[in-house]
């Protein structure tokens, strides 16, 4: 807040709008944590700011399918606000962004594009599209609820059926349709590394769309296919977590090769999506080595609340700054990868790393929330 992050400055371009997104949620969900802490009245104005910051520049539909699909982060404090205010401008950027996602370009398969790039699907705008795409539906659409969710669980199937690597469990970056990207696999059109915060996003988008769809009304079928992803995503990102440290990798599918690094953005996501997992009863057990491998170590046979712990602190030990003047600083976050790029493993592990970036630190305070709630109330 004192640094003015996720509160749009000017017309605003597509990490700004993502910075403004996850700041309101991790806000809202730190006020739905502690409603009555003695910043609450602060905390309620900021994301205020915020969603004013951004609703006139996603108020025309046709315009906002200019931006990558992290548009649509800001869309669940928009429904919140319009919820409560009826304010007409709430009300008209909530459209414009909920017809955005049906003139948003897609490829042969019905997939969406991440952003401009013809063909190209990330997993990182999962995070933005399908909670919203649900809460949406949930709200003001109920009519249009299956038929929301069968478009949720294709967009999210597509990337799992393309990305999806059997050997390890995780999944890559993202894929082209066209298969005609320098980095694109002949036979799935597969980018050829897991990026750790891409898989964050995902992560984080298939368990809260499981929260979001939870209920009566919800085909049951499309909430237990949701929930069958997350269990498997969920038990190979814990196998995946270094055993030296708990946390994760900068890319994944190299652990310990030469430049390679523990991340802080996507650790701290995957603390908040196996936590959170833990907390609404949607990972009841800990998970076991893959295709019944004999592994060994304290990882192999932990519980998804002892390996999220564990990342949580050394996350918290690592790369939480003390600036010494009573704030705290947050640092370790990868600036941002792109597959408009040769996708190589050189190209990830070289992005250079952002001191305070609102993409590492709301993903903390997310995980913090979690740990909160889960672990520490326990202690």
């Amino acid at each position: 807040m004192a640094r003015n992050q996720g509160v749009l400055g000017g017309p605003g371009d597509a990490s700004q709008l993502l910075q403004a997104g996850f700041t309101q949620k991790a806000f809202n969900q730190f006020l739905s944590a502690y409603p009555s802490s003695a910043i609450a009245d602060s905390v309620t104005t900021y994301i205020e700011r915020s969603v004013e910051s951004v609703t006139s520049v996603l108020a025309n539909a046709s315009h906002d399918t200019a931006y990558p699909l992290d548009r649509l982060s800001s869309g669940n404090a928009l429904l919140r606000a319009y919820t409560e205010t009826s304010n007409a401008s709430y009300g008209d950027a909530l459209t414009a962004l909920r017809d955005s996602v049906d003139l948003q370009p897609k490829n042969a398969e019905g997939g969406l594009w991440y952003y401009t790039y013809p063909d190209w699907s990330y997993l990182d705008g999962m995070y933005s599209y399908a909670p919203f795409s649900a809460a949406y539906a949930v709200q003001y659409d109920i009519g249009a609820l299956r038929h929301a969710v069968q478009n949720v669980t294709h967009q999210l199937d597509l990337l799992w059926e393309h990305c999806y690597n059997a050997t390890t469990g995780l999944l890559v970056h993202g894929y082209d349709a066209s298969k005609t990207a320098v980095w694109a696999d002949p036979a799935t059109g597969a980018s050829p590394h897991v990026w750790g915060r891409s898989l964050g996003w995902y992560a984080m988008a298939l368990v809260d769309t499981l929260e979001l769809l939870q209920g009566p009304l919800v085909d049951a079928d499309a909430w237990h296919h949701l929930h069958g992803r997350f269990v498997e995503l969920a038990s190979a990102v814990a196998r995946a977590a270094d055993p030296a440290t708990g946390g994760w990798w900068q890319v994944l599918d190299a652990p310990g090769r030469e430049g390679n690094y523990i991340e802080s953005s996507g650790s701290s996501m995957f603390v908040y999506a196996l936590l959170k997992g833990v907390r609404f009863g949607y990972l009841e057990r800990g998970f076991e080595a893959m295709n019944g491998d004999d592994t060994t170590g304290s990882i192999a046979n932990a519980s998804y609340v002892d390996v999220a712990s564990r990342a949580y602190e050394y996350i918290a030990d690592t790369f939480v700054v003390d600036n010494g003047n009573g704030t705290l600083g947050y640092n370790g976050t990868v600036s941002v990868c792109s597959l408009n790029s040769t996708a190589s493993y050189e190209y990830y592990v070289g992005q250079s790393i952002l001191y305070n970036s609102v993409l590492g630190s709301a993903a903390f305070v997310l995980a913090s929330l979690e740990y909160e709630r889960t672990v520490f109330v326990s202690l």
